[in-house]
């Protein structure tokens, strides 16, 4: 499953106003950002540009022709496919960010192969990620209806496999991968952990979603680039 311009303007219509990145995304994309953020960043997966430049000086990298023209508006945006070359040179950014991307993508190992090529050595590189207890399939919360006690199903967690969840008149594809997949993933590339979180999301006044605010829903991360010996640098 690809994306393609019908993606884009459910993107528009739906995804650029949805309240919950302002309530959830963004305060767990901040509270992994490194505190000091000099140079040039890389937006990647940047949408509709609504964070280019929030976080210092920005590019942005987008596939959908259609949100590259909205994100333009507000700054730097390059077209790219993200499964492929990148195209920037070796170590031209001092930090990336990802955010609820790479669960969309088959394979994400080449970027982030990628990633740690066209950020520095020493630079960052920070992901918001679906929890993968939500993107396993047949995943869910089950109810107790003799008590109102909150479950969760995990489905096939260990497994692999996707979902696919509507989209205006098409779907999305959620892949699923483990926890331990994610962070073999960047340690492969060269890529060290420094810090992890979990946390809930959703409107705290929905009675449903607020009793299951003990699971978690998303993941963050920031990872350092730590492989001074990788293609193209020298040590």
């Amino acid at each position: 499953m690809s994306w393609d311009e019908g993606h884009a303007a459910w993107w528009l219509e739906e995804v650029a106003t949805d309240p919950g990145y302002e309530r959830d995304v963004d305060p767990l994309l901040a509270a992994v950002l490194p505190a000091e953020r000099p140079g040039l960043l890389l937006d990647v997966g940047c949408g509709q540009g609504r964070s280019l430049g929030r976080y210092g000086a920005t590019v942005g990298l987008e596939l959908l022709p259609a949100l590259v023209r909205v994100a333009a508006q507000r700054g730097p945006v390059v077209q790219a496919d993200l499964t492929a070359t990148l195209p920037f040179g070796d170590g031209v950014f001092a930090g990336a960010y990802v955010v609820l991307v790479l669960e969309h993508l088959i394979d994400p190992t080449r970027l982030a192969a990628e990633l740690a090529r066209v950020v520095r050595p020493g630079g960052w590189c920070a992901v918001v990620h679906n929890h993968p207890v939500l993107t396993a399939p047949e995943s869910g919360p089950v109810v107790d209806t003799n008590d109102g006690e909150v479950l969760w199903r995990w489905g096939d967690y260990l497994g692999e496999g996707w979902t696919d969840e509507p989209a205006g008149e098409g779907s999305v594809r959620f892949h699923h991968r483990t926890v331990g997949q994610l962070l073999g993933m960047f340690a492969a590339a060269g890529w060290c952990l420094e810090e992890m979180r979990e946390a809930a999301a959703g409107d705290p006044d929905d009675p449903v979603l607020q009793a299951q605010r003990s699971i978690p829903r998303l993941l963050a991360g920031r990872w350092r680039n730590g492989n001074p010996t990788r293609p193209g640098v020298k040590e």
